[in-house]
């Protein structure tokens, strides 16, 4: 830079002598207002476009503006699979997906493609792909997609599973797609195919061993009705009712990084936007900003920016991981993530605003945050949180253990068992019950097998799930 700044000052004249370039004094301007210009050009580089850059990017903002305003539903698909492996973003376009008027659809067996595709039934939609599915690789999906198209919708789940047997789609594969609702249109719940698919794929398995395919066997004798009849007699299905809402959701989250069908906060929008101060959208906004080449004096001197480094904020949201770690002088910490409607952020809980929380730091628990932002030039923002609680009203589930009449070997085995399901993914409180006293004991992570298991312990009737 300093050869472009002589030349800028004092100009250039070739090897004759012959000036190519006047520069500033030459032109009645003195050295050290040159060098100030000079500077400021310099700084006003890192971040401007050249003429031909910004025409560049006039055509491109044009093309995309045009296909925005009139394909809407094909812009979208194409802006949400181009984000696939970047999942903070896509909640981000889904929530545009909403503003311009376009429904998101949940993935369907029979309509799904690989990625998001535009569909139209009254208004513009977009359909949620198979390929995005958590545990269904590429293979499994092109291999469903293949079959569909060449012999033909799936007609039941027994239907697809015998179609795709041998087709790359494992056990794994099918659970996931029941997790993520793409055999809603057939008429069992998910409950009862996820508790029946294995032994259902069993069956099929066990029946090609056999070299029933290709032969004549009593599903093949009587009408065609008959034949139906007896061909759904091979499957036994374990019927069940349907799952909460609230289940329906978590899996689903699980499944496709995002809630597609409902979003757990959706009642509480108004609520939240009015007890917050910033929201995932405007984090990633900041990131955005910090990452671009303008320095936070240009930036200041243009614009003064609405969040700074240590601003006091509160923000809103569902909880979806807790990491728990222990600092060098053995106090407790935790790096626990937060989703809103626009994605997720990283609020760093340190030993007393964590001790403070108490029954709120729960995975899937709404909670109001109130900290300060911590942001850094090479890193994303996170919020330091000063205090987390509940947000709102709402109820919590509590395991219940009685122990009343616990025996002290009991007891033993008890806490054992507290000790060994308490870690990173804690989903719901304890609380121990003595005649009519109840005390809090910390959280567990808790399933049907592990509940089976202090049932085993304590007695069925001695354990139990109640709101609070």
């Amino acid at each position: 830079m300093a050869k472009e700044r002589e030349i800028f000052i004092h100009g250039q004249v070739d090897e004759n002598g012959k000036v190519e370039v006047p520069g500033c004094v030459r032109n009645g301007i003195d050295e050290q207002s040159a060098n100030k210009i000079f500077d400021e050009m310099a700084e006003f580089a890192k971040y401007a476009f050249n003429k031909s850059h910004a025409a560049c990017y006039a055509v491109v903002a044009y093309r995309t503006a045009y296909l925005k305003a009139y394909y809407p539903a094909e812009f979208m698909a194409a802006t949400l699979n181009s984000f696939l492996g970047n999942l903070d973003k896509i909640p981000q376009y889904i929530d545009e997906c909403k503003t311009l008027g376009i429904e998101i659809l949940k993935p369907e067996i029979n309509k799904s493609d690989a990625k998001f595709t535009p569909e139209y039934v009254d208004s513009p939609k977009i359909r949620f792909g198979l390929g995005s599915i958590k545990n269904v690789g590429t293979i499994p999906v092109n291999n469903i997609v293949e079959e569909r198209k060449k012999n033909g919708p799936y007609k039941s789940f027994t239907d697809f599973c015998e179609r795709v047997q041998g087709e790359s789609v494992n056990k794994k594969c099918i659970e996931s797609l029941i997790k993520a609702g793409a055999f809603d249109e057939f008429e069992q719940t998910r409950s009862t195919l996820l508790a029946s698919f294995e032994g259902i794929v069993d069956t099929i398995q066990s029946g090609k061993k056999k070299g029933f395919e290709g032969q004549v066997s009593m599903f093949d004798l009587g009408s065609e009705q008959e034949q139906k009849e007896m061909q759904e007699m091979k499957y036994t299905f374990e019927e069940h009712e349907e799952m909460s809402n609230k289940e329906l959701l978590s899996i689903e989250k699980e499944m496709l990084g995002i809630y597609i069908s409902g979003h757990p906060l959706e009642k509480m929008r108004n609520q939240i936007e009015a007890q917050t101060t910033i929201n995932t959208m405007q984090l990633r906004q900041i990131d955005e900003q910090m990452n671009s080449q303008m320095l936070m004096e240009e930036m200041e001197a243009k614009e003064k920016p609405k969040f700074v480094d240590g601003q006091r904020v509160k923000y809103a949201g569902i909880i979806t991981s807790i990491k728990k770690k222990y600092t060098k002088n053995n106090k407790i910490m935790a790096f626990v993530t937060i989703e809103d409607l626009y994605g997720t952020a990283e609020v760093i809980v340190f030993e007393n605003a964590y001790l403070n929380a108490g029954k709120s730091l729960v995975e899937e628990n709404i909670v109001m945050v109130d900290g300060r932002l911590s942001i850094r030039e090479d890193d994303r923002t996170t919020i330091i949180a000063n205090e987390i609680k509940d947000f709102g009203e709402q109820k919590q589930k509590i395991f219940t253990l009685d122990i009343t009449t616990a025996s002290e070997e009991q007891k033993d085995k008890l806490r054992g068992l507290l000790r060994y399901f308490n870690g990173d993914k804690n989903n719901i409180n304890v609380q121990i019950k003595i005649d009519n006293e109840i005390k809090h004991c910390g959280q567990i992570y808790l399933t049907e097998k592990i509940m089976e298991t202090f049932q085993d312990v304590l007695g069925e009737e001695k354990v139990s799930i109640n709101e609070n």
